[in-house]
C-alpha cells in the first residue's frame, strides 16, 4: 500500500540523510561501537547538516519546522543502514521538547543557538540509582542559597543516554520535599553546565545494546546552579515530563517499527543468498511463511506509527495512545526480529551481521520510556480498568 504519511519535502530529506549515513556514518560505525561513543566533532557534522536545528524557530538558527516526521525519517534510515547517531536522539527528541516549551527568551537566545550548531550537546537526568520508572521517589536535591541567586545540587543520576558528552544536562531535582497528599510536587528542572565544579561524571556503562551510545552515572556535589538556569517554574517539571512523555514514547514506537523493518530485510537478503542442503533457504516453506508473518506484522507496526505521527502533528496523541502505540509496537518489534535472526542461523548471533546489533538494540525498548507494564496500566486506566 502507498504510504501517505510523509510530503516530497520528507522523501527528499530522507534522501539527503541515506547519503550522509553511507558516507559519513557507516565506514566508521563499526568503531564507535566499539569505543562506546561518536566523536564529539559528528555532532557538529549533524549540526551542519542542519538535524538539530529542524524544529528550532528560525530566530535561533534552526528551520521553524513544526512536525516530528523528520525525526522519524532520521529514525528510519539509521534502522535501515543498521546505525545510530548516537545520543543525539536524546538530544532532539527528548531535550529540545522541554527548551522550546519552558524556557525563557533569554535563556533560549542563550542555548538554542549552540545547541543547533552540535556546539552545546544536551542529555537529561531523570532516573535515579533504586527509583527506575518511580520518578517521584527522587532524592537528588536542589537548595536554593540564602542570597537567592543560585541552587546548590547534591545526588545521583543513572543511565544518563548521551551522560558522558553531553555539555548541559538538564537534571530533575527536589526543590521542595513531597508531601503526603502530593508525592510528585517540589520537583525542578535544572539545566546544568558540565564543567561546573562538583558535577562529575562517573561509570560510562556498559549496554548490551545501543553501544555506539554513551550511558552514564552522575554525581552532583555541591553543585552551583544559578537561578537562571531553572527551566520553568520551580516545582512544576512532573507536569512538565508528563506532557512530554506521548512525542517520547512515539518516537520509542517508530524505533522499534524500523528496526523490524530492516531486520526483515536484512533476513530477506540472507536467506536468498545463504543454502544449505543444495538450496537456498529462502526456497523451505518454513522460511517462506516466517518472512511472511513478520512482513505482515511490520504492515501492521507501519499503519499504527503513520497514524500517531499525524496524531501528535494534530497535537491530538494522548498519553494512552501513545502507551498503546509503544506498547504494540515494542512488543511486536521483540518476536519479528527474533524471527528474523533465526533465519540466520548461527550466523545471526554474530556481531559482524547487523541482525545481531538490532536483536541487542531492540531490548531496551520495552524498558526505558516506560516499562510494558507501565504502558499496561495506563492503558487500563485509560479503559476505566
Amino acid at each position: 500500500m502507498r504510504r501517505t504519511v510523509f510530503n516530497e519535502d520528507h522523501e527528499a530529506f530522507r534522501r539527503t540523510i541515506r547519503d550522509f549515513i553511507a558516507d559519513q556514518v557507516v565506514p566508521h560505525y563499526p568503531q564507535w561501537a566499539e569505543q562506546g561513543h561518536v566523536p564529539k566533532e559528528f555532532y557538529k557534522k549533524l549540526g551542519e547538516l542542519g538535524v538539530f536545528g529542524i524544529e528550532v524557530p528560525e530566530e535561533y538558527g534552526g528551520a521553524g519546522e513544526t512536525s516530528f516526521k523528520y525525526n522519524a525519517v532520521i529514525t528510519e534510515e539509521c534502522a535501515r543502514a543498521g546505525v545510530s547517531f548516537g545520543g543525539s536522539s536524546v538530544h532532539t527528541a527528548l531535550c529540545l521538547p522541554y527548551l522550546l516549551k519552558y524556557a525563557d527568551e533569554e535563556q533560549k537566545k542563550r542555548w538554542l543557538p549552540a545547541f543547533v550548531s552540535g556546539e552545546m550537546m544536551t542529555a537529561i537526568a531523570m532516573t535515579e540509582p533504586g527509583t527506575g520508572s518511580d520518578l517521584a521517589g527522587m532524592k537528588t536535591t536542589a537548595k536554593l542559597s540564602e542570597d537567592g541567586t543560585h541552587y546548590i545540587l547534591n545526588g545521583a543520576k543513572t543511565f544518563i543516554t548521551g551522560g558522558v558528552q553531553a555539555d548541559r544536562v538538564l537534571v530533575c531535582a527536589r526543590t521542595a520535599p513531597p508531601t503526603p497528599e502530593d508525592r510528585r510536587g517540589g520537583i525542578s528542572i535544572l539545566v546544568v553546565d558540565a564543567r561546573s565544579e562538583g558535577y562529575a561524571v562517573g561509570r560510562k556503562l556498559e549496554k548490551l545494546g545501543l553501544r555506539s551510545s554513551d550511558t552514564a552515572e552522575l554525581s552532583f556535589t555541591d553543585v552551583k546552579v544559578p537561578v537562571e538556569d531553572l527551566l520553568g517554574e520551580e516545582g512544576k517539571a512532573f507536569s512538565y515530563l508528563t506532557h512530554n512523555l506521548p512525542q517520547e514514547r512515539l518516537g520509542i514506537a517508530i524505533g522499534a517499527y524500523a528496526q523490524s523493518a530492516a531486520a526483515v530485510r536484512f533476513a530477506h537478503d540472507y536467506v536468498k543468498e545463504r543454502t544449505v542442503f543444495g538450496k537456498e533457504v529462502a526456497s523451505f516453506q518454513n522460511t517462506k511463511f516466517q518472512l511472511a508473518d513478520c512482513q505482515s506484522d511490520v504492515d501492521a507496526m507501519q499503519a499504527v506509527v503513520d497514524r500517531a505521527l499525524e496524531a501528535l502533528d494534530a497535537g491530538e496523541l494522548t498519553p494512552a495512545d501513545a502507551a498503546s502505540v509503544k506498547l504494540f509496537t515494542t512488543e511486536t518489534a521483540a518476536r519479528v526480529i527474533d524471527k528474523c535472526l533465526q533465519l540466520h542461523g548461527g550466523y545471526g548471533y554474530m556481531l559482524e551481521y547487523p541482525i545481531a546489533n538490532l536483536y541487542a538494540d531492540t531490548r531496551v525498548s520495552r524498558i526505558y520510556g516506560g516499562t510494558s507494564e507501565v504502558m499496561r496500566s495506563i492503558i487500563a486506566k485509560s479503559m476505566g480498568l
